[in-house]
């Protein structure tokens, strides 16, 4: 069974839920969901899941439950590449 570690950067309460770039060295994703109840957490790996084409049971957030930070393991079945193309210039 395949494993792959994420590092991200979250921004809750965006307009839409999207992968913007890089912040520093991590993916830095929008989620549309706000950071209240851990709906934002929810969000993100549902979005995680869908991307990657896996079970939302096979993605556990490692570190940063209640941080925008996070540490991510995504098990099973995933692809060489990641699922999306990275925008290209800065992003913060």
């Amino acid at each position: 069974m395949k494993r792959r570690v994420l590092e991200l950067h979250v921004q809750p309460g965006a307009r839409r839920t999207e992968v913007a770039g890089m912040h520093g060295e991590r993916i830095k994703i929008r989620l549309a969901a706000p950071a209240t109840e851990g709906r934002a957490n929810e969000a993100l790996i549902e979005f995680l899941a869908e991307e990657f084409g896996v079970a939302k049971r096979d993605i556990r957030i490692l570190s940063g439950m209640k941080s925008r930070d996070k540490r991510v393991v995504i098990e099973g079945d995933t692809a060489g590449e990641l699922p999306w193309k990275m925008p290209s210039g800065p992003s913060s």
